[in-house]
């Protein structure tokens, strides 16, 4: 146990670096146009720069915010680390995405970086998410709702095709749900 924390915390610290990078700021940066952190939302994801600038730059920065983690994933995958040490650097690439230490802690709300950790661990499980998140996401302008249902069902499906990933997959779903909580009391009609 004591090897696998020695060699899990340094992956995680990999994690954390790798998830810090917002690809809503390269993807913005490199198109020209404006910061999404100044605007709509204010968040640097997928939805807000979907919003502000399209769909090509609002693909791109789901591309980034998917991949970025995984070479760090694949790394722990290759160790043979157990399930609670990859969770614990898919975890570091959500902390990183949601809280950059460059950007002031201003980061994301995990969904896309939490996509991509799943898709590394648990991709019978990830893409059954996806396909919820694109039946209620691209159906409406409800990306948020998309989002908390995606993340609420995670749990359930990992139950069911990823058991050894369970306990993982919930303290995800907690952070997308802690992520949204600010976002959520903005709604009309919340208190």
């Amino acid at each position: 146990m004591l090897a696998t924390l020695e060699t899990t915390l340094p992956l995680m610290a990999l994690g954390y670096l790798s998830g810090t990078w917002l690809g809503a700021l390269t993807v913005c940066r490199l198109a020209g146009v404006g910061d999404p952190r100044l605007a709509g939302s204010c968040n640097p994801g997928f939805s807000n720069v979907l919003r502000l600038h399209g769909p090509w730059p609002a693909l791109a920065t789901l591309l980034v915010d998917v991949v970025k983690g995984m070479p760090v994933l694949g790394l722990a995958l290759l160790l043979g680390l157990p399930p609670w040490a990859q969770g614990l650097v898919g975890l570091g690439v959500m902390l990183g995405h949601s809280y950059p230490v460059w950007h002031r802690l201003r980061g994301g709300r995990a969904v896309a970086s939490a996509f991509g950790v799943m898709l590394v661990l648990t991709p019978t499980v990830a893409l059954c998410c996806a396909l919820v998140w694109c039946l209620l996401g691209l159906s409406g302008r409800a990306s948020a709702l998309a989002s908390l249902t995606s993340a609420a069902l995670a749990p359930l499906l990992t139950l069911w095709l990823a058991p050894a990933y369970s306990e993982v997959v919930i303290i995800f779903t907690l952070l997308v749900f802690t992520r949204h909580a600010l976002y959520l009391r903005r709604w009309p009609g919340a208190r």
